[in-house]
């Protein structure tokens, strides 16, 4: 490009002393600019499209890294809530034999005072029936009709 603009420099002197001098040449020469200008062109356009794909392959590379780092982040996750879920059952599971073991020993409870009471019942009621046996035979012994 610098030689074009020392030719042009040149050409446009000779066309300001030469009155013989043919614009043609000048043309020809702005034909070379604009040659050389759409090469510019080109070479910009080209080095547009070299940064465009090395900027995709960095997206690219950004992209399987993002989910290789997501992916490792799910399986934490996942062996966390594993973890969680078996602690969970573990604590339940604990909490249940507690429950148990307490409504086993209340359960213990009212059977033992609701035997209880019913041996007392009992006894009350042997002793009773026994008091009216004793009447109720000595009443008999006195009519002459005893067992």
């Amino acid at each position: 490009m610098e030689t074009l603009i020392s030719e042009f420099t040149f050409l446009s002197d000779q066309s300001l002393q030469n009155k013989n001098f043919d614009p043609s040449t000048v043309e020809n020469l702005l034909r070379l600019f604009e040659v050389e200008a759409y090469k510019a062109w080109a070479r910009v356009e080209l080095q547009q499209e070299e940064e465009v794909e090395e900027a995709e392959i960095y997206m690219k590379k950004t992209e399987d890294y993002l989910d290789s780092v997501m992916e490792s982040a799910m399986e934490e996750y996942r062996v966390f809530e594993k973890e969680m879920n078996r602690m969970a059952m573990a604590e339940h599971d604990s909490l249940a034999n507690v429950a148990s073991r307490k409504m086993g020993k209340s359960m213990k409870k009212a059977a033992t005072f609701a035997s209880n009471k019913y041996i007392e019942a009992a006894a009350n009621s042997d002793s009773s029936s026994n008091s009216k046996k004793i009447v109720l035979q000595v009443g008999l012994v006195d009519s002459g009709l005893a067992l």
